[in-house]
């Protein structure tokens, strides 16, 4: 207390000298717990559901109304519960699976710490009918704001059926701070898609606003993969992975090199029958594509891990996606050596093939026949790179293939005529690595000598140096440009002779649908055909090489990744994502007309230096710092 006398000033010498600790009221109590594990709907949906699948459901269907804040209803043909049983799933800390410390390492269900359903009926209307198969009627519970409004017998089938309505009305703040429907949807499918892919053995339906969204029917891990992802091009091929060791036993499935895609939404790992999120794990995975595929691009994996549950914690999270692993250094170079091995026996698969079409007949000799020696015959002097197979020599003297590119020459000087007096601005960097003042460079130094390096870089000499530019961010550069000044008028489309119906999944056809009247302006245009299918009737024409169903599945990876900032900034985001959508990647051969083309339309851009989402597209090394390199 001496502390709190000496400092008159604060606010403990205005507290009286009483008793001010208190136990909080259940129901306060719950409503702070559920601010952690009922974050918005799809949060009651994962809780929901897990439940049902503990309690041995084959068959779960998720009725969900107003993108769940009216109605989220989960209805299962699990063991039920009983009349006691129904009454204490709903008090906190109410669990059937932990008795003693020591069971929270030995878990192989899904909830456990008791604190889901007494956090949802803290914050919402819930009504319960739940019957075991020992009982002949069931039971009925009405629950609002943690306090039980009605019990009573009631005849229903096998199973439990929960109805959470009216999420969040006695916390309006945290109800209005919900997303639009569409991003709160697709929330709910993102979870539904996780547990689903835990368990393919039972089906789920899941209906929205009265309308059946999807069924997924129980089915082998493959087909439940397929299904989800139907119009998927980076599940097309998918590679077993499959490896067991002391440590841990690993299964599941990772897509072929050439599948790969931009979209980083279909990464799913698995413990013990739970998701989780790792970067660590995940960095595993592609370190295992490591130069089999070019930057940006990703693969789509679904890995399943079993360990000893004595060896993981699932307790540190209220979500417990993020779980800590005892082995975890270990795990990541048997998860990495797995991947790598069956992508190596995918790609020597086809050299392999011995039970294949037009295999060598070797035919078996016959008794006493005399063998020899095949003998074939080589013409050293064929060119098959010649005009019609003709003969050549080996040039000699080839150093005077080289006379007149002396030193002083204007390609080793980055110089070129100048024909006219056109400007435009060039980033320069000094030996530190800053960007210097703009200086003036004329364009036709662009009509020099180009090279591209690795299908990646496009090089060029200017008079203050040598030009560097990332072809994919720089054509994304160029595309947002044009397209940003285009949002409000019209961009030239390619009529598709034989428009093309492209199936997506309930979220993406909503979010699609919902900016098709800006794409229009942008040269895309998409037109609904029922059934979460729209047709694609126009593309732009700067994209007329493009696959329209690619550049939809691209477009939408991107328009996903904006969601944050799609309302606030919503001429950005589209121009963005439409331009990442339909430029060309790393690993593209470009012409060197294209090349030049393409350095020139960007550096007639507002801001050539940087692609739309502020990375580096180009830059200049200048002749100072080559000679500080080289010590000069």
């Amino acid at each position: 207390m001496a502390a709190v006398s000496n400092a008159p000033n604060t606010e403990y010498t205005r507290i009286p000298m009483q008793n001010v600790i208190q136990l909080l009221p259940d129901s306060v109590a719950n409503q702070i717990a559920a601010g952690e594990v009922v974050q918005r709907p799809a949060s009651v949906v994962k809780e929901l559901v897990e439940n049902a699948i503990d309690a041995g459901a084959t068959s779960v269907s998720i009725i969900v109304k107003d993108a769940g804040r009216t109605l989220v209803q989960v209805v299962d043909n699990g063991c039920g519960m009983s009349e006691v049983d129904a009454r204490l799933a709903f008090e906190r800390h109410a669990t059937s699976k932990i008795r003693e410390a020591s069971d929270l390492f030995n878990l192989h269900s899904f909830g456990f710490r008791g604190e889901a359903l007494a956090s949802i009926v803290s914050v919402a209307e819930v009504e319960v009918k739940t019957r075991t198969p020992n009982d002949e009627a069931g039971t009925r519970l009405v629950i609002n704001g943690s306090e039980v409004q009605l019990q009573e017998p009631v005849s229903c089938p096998v199973g439990t059926s929960i109805a959470v309505k009216n999420l969040f009305y006695n916390i309006p703040v945290r109800r209005k701070f919900l997303k639009a429907d569409n991003t709160e949807f697709r929330h709910i499918e993102t979870e539904l898609k996780r547990v689903a892919l835990c368990h393919s053995d039972v089906a789920f339906t899941l209906w929205k606003d009265g309308n059946k969204e999807f069924e997924l029917p129980a089915s082998s891990l493959k087909q439940r993969i397929t299904a989800l992802f139907t119009n998927a091009k980076n599940v097309k091929k998918l590679i077993d992975v499959n490896t067991k060791t002391q440590v841990v036993t690993l299964h599941g499935f990772v897509v072929a090199p050439e599948n790969a895609t931009q979209g980083q939404d279909k990464q799913y790992l698995f413990v013990n029958g739970r998701y989780f999120r790792s970067p660590y794990f995940h960095s595993a995975v592609l370190r295992a594509y490591e130069q089999l595929l070019p930057q940006g691009i990703y693969p789509a994996y679904f890995i399943y891990i079993e360990v000893d549950p004595a060896g993981i914690d699932v307790n540190i999270h209220p979500t417990k996606t993020d779980i800590k692993f005892e082995d975890e250094q270990v795990i990541w170079q048997i998860l990495h050596a797995a991947v790598r091995e069956s992508i190596g026996k995918y790609a020597l698969a086809p050299t392999i093939n011995f039970e294949g079409a037009g295999l060598i007949n070797i035919p078996a000799p016959r008794r006493n026949a005399e063998v020899s020696i095949p003998q074939i015959t080589v013409d050293p002097t064929y060119n098959p790179f010649g005009e019609h197979g003709k003969k050549w020599q080996t040039p000699r003297e080839w150093q005077k293939m080289y006379d007149g590119l002396a030193a002083d020459h204007p390609f080793f000087r980055g110089e070129q005529s100048s024909d006219n007096g056109s400007v435009i601005v060039e980033s320069t960097i000094n030996a530190d690595g800053g960007a210097d003042e703009a200086q003036a460079v004329t364009s036709s130094a662009l009509s020099g000598k180009i090279f591209q390096l690795r299908a990646k870089y496009i090089l060029t000499p200017v008079k203050s140096g040598l030009m560097v530019v990332d072809q994919a961010r720089a054509h994304r550069r160029v595309l947002y440009e044009e397209l940003l000044q285009n949002v409000d008028g019209t961009l030239p489309a390619q009529q598709e002779m034989f428009p093309q119906t492209v199936q997506l999944s309930p979220a993406d056809y909503d979010l699609l649908l919902s900016v098709a009247e800006d794409l229009l302006h942008m040269g895309l245009e998409v037109r609904d055909f029922g059934n979460h299918t729209v047709v694609v009737q126009a593309i732009p024409a700067v994209a007329q090489d493009k696959d329209p169903r690619e550049l939809l599945e691209e477009l939408l990876v991107m328009l996903k990744d904006g969601e944050k900032s799609l309302q606030d900034n919503h001429r950005h985001v589209l121009a963005s994502s439409m331009a990442a959508s339909m430029a060309i990647g790393a690993g593209k051969a470009l012409s060197e007309e294209e090349m030049h083309n393409l350095v020139a339309r960007l550096l007639s851009c507002s801001s050539p230096d940087v692609s739309p989402d502020g990375k580096p597209a180009m830059f200049i090394v200048s002749v100072e710092e080559f000679d500080r390199r080289f010590q000069k």
